[in-house]
């Protein structure tokens, strides 16, 4: 994980773009890159989708964990250290259940 953060923070700031995300404006591009990824299901199943879109989604994918890195530098969250927690807590939340219990 910290090579890709590495990669998408230099290739921010190479461009200077840092001074631009806002964790306003990196949240609405979250969205709408979320939602451009979801553009490629509708009217359509979800094996239709995945034929004739899959490259796009694959980018649109790219495009949300670009933003969703930044933002988390922005906001001095370590990403990977909250994903780890919220595991933990969606396992108590939602514990495994065997057929036979």
């Amino acid at each position: 994980m910290e090579k890709i953060y590495q990669k998408i923070l230099e290739f921010r700031d190479e461009r200077d773009w840092k001074k631009y995300h806002d964790p306003k404006d990196l949240a609405i591009s979250i969205s709408l890159e979320a939602n451009e990824l979801l553009e490629n299901f509708q009217w359509k199943n979800s094996e239709e989708a995945i034929v004739k879109s899959k490259q796009n989604m694959k980018e649109e994918m790219a495009d949300i964990l670009i933003y969703l890195i930044q933002m988390a530098d922005k906001l001095e969250i370590d990403l990977e250290e909250e994903v780890y927690q919220k595991l933990e807590k969606n396992a108590l939340k939602y514990p495994v259940k065997r057929e036979n219990e």
